[in-house]
């Protein structure tokens, strides 16, 4: 069993109101389905960004892709998506991630743990959102009565087991991450190991939990031997493949790349797909191609 696509793109670059404005209702026009903030220094903070985002559009969804959760104490964490699921009339998907780039805590002041200290206070915290959420006296009351939709994102054993445990959407991120931040893509080898292991974990939950895909580079037939060169730094140890082989990178005609996500939803399971910022008028004829699937 699939389910059905849904599109969603991460709007990464600070923008001015008139700016941000903009690029909100252009993404909603486009047909994107969810709108996302990641949660890195230097980009747009992701709670005022969400909320300007669901003023001024009317469809899509609103989502944090994903909060870096050692940053927050949990029970201060969940009145502010409490407040932002209140306030969007229940468009809100709370995103959360483990953290990974050492620089940021570094930056912010705080000690980088280790990877199993983050993706502990990661359950910890989604234990804590939902007992909060359960109790009918928590204000502010959420528009949804569960709490918003959670998407959980990882690649590393630890935090796709506590995804699987817990989150509405799994969010694969395709690819491994060293502390400084680089990142290392997968195979279709390793993507389907890990995809495979998640379903096994999900058990009965399997056939309603969605999994996402945080597709990095959408490129023409003529930008090939740019797309590899630029991702040269990121490709698996002794990779003699192309790069549309790696799952996360779409190369082709829109017919091509819409096969190919077809191809990746049979294989994979991955219904949700997710582009960077500068991928966002690209991926429009994709979603144009595929959009009721």
């Amino acid at each position: 069993m699939v389910l059905p696509f849904r599109f969603g793109v991460n709007l990464m670059s600070p923008a001015s109101r008139p700016d941000w404005i903009e690029k909100c209702r252009r993404a909603e026009d486009l047909g994107f389905d969810v709108l996302g903030v990641p949660d890195h220094l230097g980009m747009p903070a992701p709670f005022p960004a969400l909320m300007l985002a669901a003023e001024v559009t009317e469809r899509p969804r609103l989502n944090t892709f994903v909060l870096n959760t050692p940053f927050y104490n949990p029970v201060l964490l969940a009145r502010e998506v409490a407040g932002l699921d209140q306030l969007t009339g229940g468009r809100f998907e709370l995103g959360l991630g483990s953290g990974y780039v050492r620089a940021e805590f570094e930056a912010a002041g705080l000690p980088f743990p280790s990877a199993g200290s983050r993706v502990a206070h990661l359950e910890q915290t989604v234990i804590t959102l939902r007992r909060l959420f359960a109790d009918p006296d928590y204000r502010p009351r959420l528009a949804q009565p569960d709490g918003p939709p959670l998407l959980i994102a990882g690649w590393g054993e630890r935090a796709l087991g506590v995804a699987a445990a817990h989150a509405d959407i799994v969010a694969f991120t395709g690819a491994g991450s060293a502390d400084s931040g680089l990142l290392t893509l997968a195979t279709a080898a390793d993507t389907q190991k890990k995809t495979q292991q998640v379903r096994g974990l999900l058990g009965s939950r399997s056939a309603s939990v969605e999994f996402n895909l945080l597709v990095q580079a959408v490129a023409t037939p003529g930008e090939r031997d740019a797309t590899l060169a630029y991702l040269t730094d990121h490709l698996p140890f002794g990779f003699a493949g192309a790069p549309e082989d790696l799952p996360v990178i779409l190369l082709g005609t829109p017919a091509q790349m819409a096969e190919a996500l077809r191809e990746r939803r049979e294989r994979f399971g991955f219904n949700y797909i997710t582009v960077l910022e500068h991928n966002m008028e690209r991926m429009a004829g994709l979603i144009e191609l595929l959009q009721g699937e």
